[in-house]
């Protein structure tokens, strides 16, 4: 009898060691939900006082401090082997004013992404439907690879240079993207034209499409064009080409140029004739491989075709050095500015970036 309870103990606590195991192994294994979250901090300061930029009282006012520049925090669930949801959450100062007239700056978040990603369509293929990341600049801002330092030329131009043209890192749409071969990929996309943070405004839409071809392995070039109708009466175009170049090992050099016209702007009482162009060119080399790089970029802007003292450019120069592993980066980098008008002196920004994301 005891021996029959003995073995029954023996049953029991062998199922229970099976079942506790069978538990720890799903425990263990990658669920197809995760949460991330990546941040872009900066301390910065200007090297220079006197400049068009950094003369400014205000910047004089700023020239010592820290800021968050971006906060985001994403959600993604992918249900089937063709089938993906994401979620992100962005976050910036708006710089608003609240009902009772105080000024309120504090980091309001913001729906950046959401979207299904389909990838059974075609093979090699996915279909993006919702608020999509744009197809715009997103092949030369994985290049660049320095997004926590600096947006792409096409993606920060306004930032730059104050011109509007109407390129948007996110819009409300669909993007389909493939493959037909290794050396020949192609893009397409329909969004509103309004970008993440505004709601359509008119029954026009913003029709893109792009090929890129590579004819031998480390070389591939990218011919974008889009075109957009702002109303009945005015439309406008970008056209776009990538070159990529990293067939020296642990060397990236890269190139972007863009052409924008917009009939509404040719209209303007203050302009016979308007056109915003722009070129950047830049390059990683990494020292330690997953340890140390070194970035530089030069980017030119044009964005008034019929007043040349507006044109500018731009240096950034830096390191991106990930002092224990690549979720935590400290990027010190150095922007420069230099102006065709020769009544506005040059600004030097120094800045200290650190990039986290886990």
């Amino acid at each position: 009898m005891n021996a029959r309870k003995n073995k029954k103990v023996a049953s029991i606590a062998l199922l229970a060691i099976l079942a506790s195991s069978r538990l720890l192994a799903q425990s263990t294994t990658p669920s197809p939900q995760a949460f991330s979250t990546t941040i872009y901090f900066d301390y910065s300061f200007n090297a220079t006082n006197d400049g068009y930029l950094t003369g400014l009282d205000t910047a004089k006012a700023l020239n010592n401090k820290f800021a968050f520049r971006r906060a985001y925090l994403t959600y993604e669930n992918k249900i089937s082997d063709d089938l993906k949801f994401r979620f992100r959450l962005d976050a910036d100062n708006v710089n608003a004013v609240d009902a009772k007239g105080k000024k309120d700056d504090k980091m309001r978040p913001f729906v950046k992404h959401l979207y299904l990603d389909w990838a059974g369509l075609l093979p090699n293929s996915t279909l993006k439907i919702g608020m999509v990341d744009t197809i715009t600049f997103k092949l030369a801002e994985d290049r660049w690879g320095c997004r926590s330092v600096a947006k792409t030329l096409t993606d920060g131009y306004k930032d730059i240079t104050g011109v509007d043209i109407r390129a948007s890192s996110a819009d409300l749409g669909a993007n389909f993207t493939g493959a037909i071969s290794k050396g020949l990929r192609y893009g397409f996309m329909v969004t509103n034209g309004e970008g993440y943070s505004h709601p359509e405004l008119n029954k026009y839409k913003k029709f893109a499409g792009q090929v890129q071809v590579v004819p031998v392995a480390g070389l591939s070039f990218v011919g974008y064009a889009e075109t957009e109708r702002l109303s009945d009466s005015a439309a406008a175009r970008l056209d776009k080409v990538d070159a990529f170049f990293d067939m020296v090992p642990n060397l990236n050099i890269s190139g972007e140029w863009f052409i924008y016209d917009s009939d509404n702007n040719k209209n303007a009482a203050d302009l016979s004739h308007y056109n915003v162009r722009g070129f950047s060119i830049f390059g990683t080399y990494k020292i330690i491989i997953d340890k140390l790089n070194i970035f530089v970029r030069f980017d030119n802007y044009r964005p008034n075709s019929t007043d040349s003292d507006k044109d500018m450019s731009l240096v950034i120069a830096g390191l991106d050095w990930a002092p224990i592993q690549s979720s935590w980066k400290i990027q010190p980098n150095v922007w420069f500015y230099n102006y065709k008008d020769a009544n506005k002196k040059s600004d030097m920004v120094v800045n200290l970036t650190f990039f986290l994301s886990f």
